[in-house]
């Protein structure tokens, strides 16, 4: 397997931030690129009695920041001597990464996993779960075990 684009989905929590390590040791030892994603989903169908909606340009800061903190962490990246790159889209966190992966002919994923136990997992799901059985490449998840016990 011959790995040349590495796609990084984050969430800017510690367990993102332990898969970014990871990726970039991957990057540095196959001389891979390096794509961090960020996708936000806003919460669509939950609307209160008084059909609150979340005003544009708050949505726009949101992005804003999103696209600053993943501009920033490119920018780490490029000082330690990684071809990175980095986008942000909005949407339901596994197509975008998936879509993201076949955008990029992404080799290999890296993301982090939180690690859900019990009904919330049932319920919910995971992200991590959901990517590895619809990615087009392989998925390596990475726990961090040093941040079960604070989330």
């Amino acid at each position: 397997m011959k790995i040349q684009k590495i796609l990084v989905p984050m969430d800017f929590s510690a367990h993102s931030g332990k898969a970014v390590e990871t990726a970039v040791e991957f990057a540095k030892a196959f001389s891979a690129e390096l794509h961090l994603l960020h996708a936000y989903s806003l919460p669509v169908g939950v609307v209160g009695p008084y059909d609150y909606q979340i005003p544009a340009n708050v949505l726009g800061e949101m992005r804003d920041s999103a696209a600053r903190r993943v501009d920033e962490e490119v920018k780490k990246l490029k000082d330690q001597g990684v071809d990175a790159s980095g986008m942000i889209t909005e949407g339901v966190p596994t197509q975008a990464i998936v879509d993201a992966a076949e955008q990029i002919g992404a080799n290999l994923i890296v993301m982090g996993t939180r690690g859900l136990t019990g009904l919330k997992h049932v319920v919910l799901g995971s992200v991590a779960e959901r990517t590895i059985r619809h990615a087009p490449c392989p998925v390596l998840t990475v726990h961090d075990p040093d941040e079960d016990d604070k989330d």
